[in-house]
């Protein structure tokens, strides 16, 4: 049995804070909101963190949807709005790499 080892496809990762100010979100829902985030790249792959919590809000998917700019979508699984907490929320941000730095066979996003 052989196994072969690639180094990888993720050029950088990256970890940044940015303030929030998220709107209300309806009861049973879910609503995406976009929001600045500068160096962001269409294709990057990001992952959020929201430091607090707030009863019944969940964060269903995080994008890049344009360059230097996330859309964040929040769920409310309650029966009234809810307005998510203006606080820090935390970013990180993987950087694929190209086609063209990829090992033979490996393919690219």
């Amino acid at each position: 049995m052989s196994s072969l080892i690639c180094r990888g496809n993720i050029l950088g990762i990256f970890a940044v804070g940015v303030a929030l100010t998220p709107g209300s979100v309806a009861a049973n829902t879910t609503a995406e909101q976009t929001f600045t985030l500068q160096g962001a790249k269409v294709g990057d792959i990001v992952d959020v963190n929201k430091p607090s919590l707030d009863a019944g809000i969940g964060i269903a998917n995080v994008r890049v949807s344009a360059a230097n700019q996330v859309a964040v979508k929040f769920s409310n699984s309650t029966g009234g709005a809810i307005t998510p907490k203006a606080e820090k929320y935390t970013f990180i941000i993987y950087r694929p790499e190209t086609a063209g730095n990829l090992p033979s066979g490996v393919p690219a996003l």
